[in-house]
């Protein structure tokens, strides 16, 4: 992964025209002090046309795990690998049935309840001790420090960063704040998905299980031990990975949900000997395995290619929810794989945009003070923009995160 042409292009910022102003590009006019909740539009915008992007591949350095942390069926927080699971392999035709349970052994997350960084933010405070900090410029006491990151977030939001270029249905708010010279970056769900969510027919809330069924059947609780897939599928459960790696001159720390360890791997070290489990539907005709190159692989390539999972294995069901047959995917041939389809997505435009929208992140970015958020807003079709808020319903900084990273001695 890190052997890749460094990307030197400037990141493709414009501004819009507004009024009539001689066809001049012009701010805004609002002040750069934010001193109450109101919002503020701000003009500079960045452009996600696919062709501004289609230049080299960005250096991106391999990513190294540099914890992980559980969260168990309450969802509670902890600082160890107690809810990884590992990898059993299946017969090729497996027959398994993702039905199974839906109705009767099925705990489901409430997901209207917004978690935004919160469990990073507790990994981040109980392994300070692991990342390199400096103390902040002009602060000669080392009371307040910087962690040595330049972005903090999830690796669910960078994935829609990657996939940005090629999505024609859904936007994305991502919140940003800059805090002891760190950006902290957290979804804000959008008034689309919130709908979405709410009117979930059954059939697509039933279809949803599937994937977690599927990894009951994929997945053992202990080494050499064996799948129990007469067990509750919960999915308030989670095991993830924390990883540090750097997109050309940008550090970053993030964190993402990982399905299993597969102990057999000739990897002997994270996050080598992580798999990802999918599940699609089957494919007969070629127009079928035409599709899932050119959408499914996509987001299944950024899932896996940002911390550095080198395999998924997909499990393909028919309609009737029974897995018919399984397929490995190496994160790094798929690339190889969409190259023939006509007009498809390239991974160096996906990872080129995300590294731009970091560097817009930067530029516009710049209030350090974790009571204001910078708000970007994207829809398919249109430039990213963004908005300010301080003290509003978009903070995500809690105090309890602050006052610890601010103390004497942290």
């Amino acid at each position: 992964m890190d052997r890749h042409s460094r990307f030197t292009g400037q990141p493709p910022y414009k501004r819009k025209k507004e009024g009539n102003h001689n066809n001049k590009y012009v701010r805004s006019n609002c002040s750069s002090d934010v001193s109450s909740s109101v919002a503020f539009s701000h003009s500079p915008v960045l452009s996600v046309r696919r062709h501004l992007y289609d230049m080299d591949f960005p250096l991106y350095k391999q990513p190294v795990e540099v914890g992980y942390f559980s969260l168990d069926s309450s969802r509670r927080f902890f600082n160890d690998a107690r809810m990884l699971r590992h990898y059993v392999e299946a017969d090729q035709c497996p027959n398994f049935n993702l039905r199974d349970g839906y109705t009767d052994r099925f705990i489901k997350r409430d997901d209207g309840i917004k978690e935004r960084l919160d469990h990073l933010l507790r990994w981040i405070l109980e392994n300070r001790s692991k990342l390199q900090r400096t103390p902040v410029d002009g602060d000669a006491s080392g009371s307040s420090c910087r962690l040595s990151a330049d972005f903090v977030t999830w690796r669910g939001h960078l994935t829609k960063l990657l996939t940005t270029p090629y999505e024609t249905q859904e936007g994305w708010l991502l919140a940003v704040t800059l805090f002891n010279g760190t950006y902290y970056i957290s979804e804000v769900e959008t008034e689309a998905a919130r709908r979405n969510r709410e009117n979930r027919t059954e059939r697509h809330a039933e279809m949803m299980y599937w994937g977690y069924k599927f990894e009951q059947y994929m997945c053992a609780d202990e080494p050499s031990g064996l799948p129990d897939p007469s067990g509750v599928v919960n999915t308030n459960e989670a095991f993830c990975t924390v990883v540090q790696t750097k997109l050309t001159d940008h550090s970053l720390l993030f964190s993402g949900e990982v399905d299993c360890r597969d102990d057999s791997s000739r990897f002997k070290a994270a996050p080598g000997y992580y798999v990802e489990l999918k599940t699609s539907a089957e494919i007969c005709t070629p127009k079928q395995r035409s599709n899932l190159h050119r959408y499914k692989l996509l987001k299944w390539w950024a899932q896996s290619f940002l911390p550095g999972v080198p395999r998924i294995i997909a499990g393909f069901r028919d309609n009737d929810g029974l897995v018919v047959s399984l397929e490995t995917f190496e994160t790094a041939k798929i690339s190889q794989l969409i190259k023939h389809e006509q007009n498809c997505w390239k991974p160096n435009v996906c990872m080129n945009l995300c590294n731009a929208f970091l560097s817009f992140v930067k530029k516009v970015v710049t209030q350090d003070d974790y009571r204001v958020v910078y708000l970007f807003s994207w829809e398919p079709y249109k430039d990213v923009s963004y908005s300010v808020h301080k003290d509003s319903e978009y903070t995500f900084l809690h105090d309890w995160y602050v006052r610890e990273m601010t103390k004497q001695g942290s």
